[in-house]
């Protein structure tokens, strides 16, 4: 019976976990952006690398250009109202790169964090186990997204340019008609400050 009792316990945790979490932000990128040649602005984003990682260092990594390549001069190639922007694709440029800092695809890490609202940032990928360098930031709760895309992070400054980022013009392909450019990445430590993050998901 004690035992029942106990898993009865763990499953009902186990759900709830999700939204439970208080992850610690141990770095910000920071993308400064251009639409069409004119400056938009800067986007600043909490990465949880406690949480995920190796999808975190990654992200971090391809952000700092410490290796070489990454995301500075790469292009938000895709674009869809009320769901999300998506970028990252210095590899190829057009929305099929995969180059990761381990060389091509990576296993999915976890799904610990999900896509509660607006403005939370996951790795985009071709299927299971398919991670590159290619990343989105959300325009709204999309949960159905769950326990297939490694979240590792969130939009701490900047909503406001990745909106007007959503706001583009794209042709049939969701392909913006003017390049909206990363044209400036910067990293910065952030384990230091100990912030943690209150999760509150969007209806």
């Amino acid at each position: 019976m004690n035992s029942l009792i106990c898993l009865i316990c763990f499953i009902v945790y186990a759900l709830g976990l999700g939204e439970e979490i208080r992850p610690l932000i141990t770095d910000k990128v920071s993308f400064d952006i251009t639409i069409g040649g004119e400056s938009a602005g800067t986007i600043e984003i909490a990465v949880f690398g406690d949480v995920v990682p190796k999808t975190a260092r990654n992200f971090v990594e391809l952000a700092s250009g410490i290796n070489g390549y990454g995301y500075e001069g790469s292009k938000f190639h895709r674009v869809i109202p009320d769901f999300m922007i998506q970028g990252g694709d210095f590899d190829k440029k057009d929305g099929t790169g995969f180059k990761s800092i381990y060389g091509g695809y990576f296993d999915d890490e976890n799904f610990t964090l999900n896509h509660y609202a607006s403005g939370w940032v996951s790795m985009a990928n071709a299927g299971k186990d398919t991670n590159g360098c290619q990343f989105f930031i959300t325009l709204t709760s999309t949960r159905w997204l769950d326990g297939h895309h490694t979240v590792f992070g969130m939009v701490l400054k900047g909503m406001d340019i990745v909106n007007k980022i959503a706001e583009v013009k794209t042709n049939a392909y969701d392909a913006p008609v003017e390049d909206v450019v990363i044209v400036k990445s910067r990293v910065e430590s952030a384990r230091h400050e100990q912030i943690f993050v209150d999760i509150v998901p969007e209806d």
